[in-house]
């Protein structure tokens, strides 16, 4: 039997033999000049009463992890270092052992130059500190490697934005940190599970977990500290006590410019790759426009040739099912179907995120066509022939980009009705800081590395198979883009009049998809049908049913986050 056994060292005296710390991340090439004007990558951002900066560089504070290097469980805690004069920390960084060092916490000053809206200043010290964990228990012993969580307790009127961690059970010093005041912070939630202590430490459970703002997308105005919380209570994740900083300055003054979002593209834009075998490739939208695509309407047999530039397409409204667009009746050979790669090119959508701290620049491609899917069960593959396709498909990826810095924070990849984010450390570079994106066998789903993703059970293997891999189908969108919105600067960008388009971009066609499913369950033995047929039902409902999606601007991540 596996002996499990635990490891956990402080500052000092850590030993290299048991565990080096990971190596911090950067990209590939440096980052470049950006065009000048405005707050963005100025390396500080103002939000009203307060100024922020960013601090991705740490000292470790105490480390933790399982014996076992498969298993890679374990974490270590850092405080920020290289703390400008002026500027306090709010809290202490986490994460799991088995990554790259890459992360950050704010540190934040009073901005001089902001007329106050409180007779209150906006930081104080805490009152003093609660231990939340310990490592040993509390037990008189073994202080010298063992860690301890502290919540800072916060004058009336202020809030704590994230935990402390000590390695011996001394509290830290009330000058290390500051609490803000209310009207300056919002909510906070618990978002991604970094440890469950109990597996290192048994009996002393206790969860670590990162933060987000509660309230996000392109209107939210929570600012990511950066800090973690944790729990000791299992069965009950409440994080409300720690928050976020709040972006009282409606101006986002940090957000990225036209000239500076063109740099920015220029830069980090991915290569998209689709499947050697792709049969149903992207389009621009002109393109399908051009070659016989047509509107139509509700009780009216004859479809409308669509202009170029869409122009003649109903704008606004809602999706009612009161128009559609449809390939053309005569597209002999699959000719439109089968897309034109050459023309293709990433349709940009900028918003703000996470209070304007953040830049996510949304890229959207369309495909004419999305092919049908392919079941796996275990070692058998099974194509189907209706279920999984539709007329005209939209697929799009998200770079989040540092509005302290310019740099490339990470990457949501869309798939399906979810996706993704993979931190930049977590990318594939095509080359220099522009990343790969691996686009999915017929169905057009974005991943970050070759492979064989499936949408299901992976455990049994059973479910969607997502198969991508490199080849020389490549789409460049560092230089075939087109920014189609940037809300947020106003009249600068003009929408295209296709982008007005709520309705669907294909018809609605039933069938009993019930019928294809079936003949795969009739061939599996009897043991296994019931687990595969309610795998087939947890499958998201766009896979059983031929219809047309709608446009970029109906979509709920449009103004909202990306699904995480």
């Amino acid at each position: 039997m596996l002996q499990w056994k635990w490891f956990c060292w402080s500052r000092e005296g850590a030993s290299d033999a048991v565990l080096r710390d990971p190596e911090p991340f950067s990209l590939p090439f440096p980052i470049p000049k950006w065009p000048r004007g405005g707050g963005f990558a100025k390396g500080s951002i103002c939000t009203g009463e307060l100024e922020v900066l960013k601090i991705t560089t740490f000292e470790r504070i105490w480390s933790c992890r399982l014996s076992s290097e498969e298993e890679g469980i374990g974490a270590l805690f850092y405080k920020p270092s290289a703390i400008p004069n002026g500027y306090f920390s709010l809290g202490h960084y986490a994460q799991p052992c088995n990554q790259p060092l890459h992360g950050f916490v704010l540190v934040v000053r009073e901005n001089a130059d902001f007329q106050p809206v409180s007779s209150l200043p906006a930081l104080q010290e805490p009152l003093d500190y609660k231990l939340v964990w310990s490592s040993n228990g509390s037990a008189e012993e073994s202080h010298g490697t063992c860690g301890y969580f502290w919540l800072p307790l916060p004058p009336e009127g202020y809030r704590a934005l994230g935990y402390l961690v000590t390695c011996g059970p001394n509290k830290p010093s009330l000058e290390e940190v500051r609490c803000v005041r209310c009207d300056l912070t919002d909510a906070s939630e618990a978002h991604e599970l970094m440890i469950d202590m109990e597996t290192i430490f048994p009996y002393l459970p206790c969860q670590v977990w990162k933060m987000r703002p509660f309230s996000r997308g392109m209107l939210g105005t929570g600012i990511s500290v950066g800090t973690f919380c944790c729990n000791t209570d299992s069965s009950c994740v409440d994080m409300s006590n720690i928050y976020c900083l709040k972006n009282l300055d409606s101006s986002l003054n940090a957000m990225p410019s036209l000239e500076q979002i063109h740099a920015l593209i220029e830069h980090y834009g991915p290569t998209l790759v689709f499947h050697p075998k792709e049969v149903y490739l992207p389009s621009s939208v002109s393109w399908f426009f051009e070659n016989g695509a047509a509107l139509y309407k509700k009780d009216v047999k004859v479809g409308e040739h669509i202009l170029v530039d869409g122009s003649n397409l109903p704008s606004g409204g809602k999706n009612d099912g009161a128009y559609w667009i449809d390939l053309p009746e005569d597209d002999r050979n699959n000719f439109v179907k089968k897309g034109n790669i050459d023309s293709a090119e990433l349709y940009v959508h900028v918003k703000p995120a996470l209070g304007g701290s953040f830049t996510d620049i949304a890229m959207w491609i369309f495909c004419p066509f999305n092919g049908p899917a392919t079941i796996k069960v275990g070692m058998a593959n099974f194509p189907l022939s209706k279920i999984g396709r539709h007329v005209c498909d939209w697929e799009h990826y998200t770079l989040r980009i540092s509005n302290f810095t310019g740099e490339l924070w990470s990457i949501y990849f869309s798939q399906h009705s979810g996706g993704k984010w993979i931190d930049a450390s977590g990318l594939e570079f095509y080359e220099g800081n522009r990343a790969a994106v691996y686009s999915s066998k017929s169905g057009h789903a974005s991943f970050p590395h070759p492979g064989n993703y499936l949408q299901g059970s992976e455990k049994l293997g059973i479910g969607v198979r997502n198969d991508t891999a490199p080849s020389m189908l490549l789409v460049d969108s560092s230089t075939k883009y087109q920014i189609v919105a940037a809300e947020y600067l106003g009249d600068a960008v003009k929408e295209p009049f296709w982008l007005q388009y709520m309705r669907e971009w294909g018809p609605t066609v039933t069938y009993n998809s019930r019928s294809e499913l079936n003949k795969i369950l009739s061939l599996l033995p009897y043991n296994l049908r019931y687990t595969v047929e309610n795998i087939f039902n947890s499958l998201p409902m766009e896979l059983y049913r031929e219809e047309g999606p709608t446009g970029p601007k109906e979509k709920n991540n449009w103004v909202g986050d990306e699904r995480w």
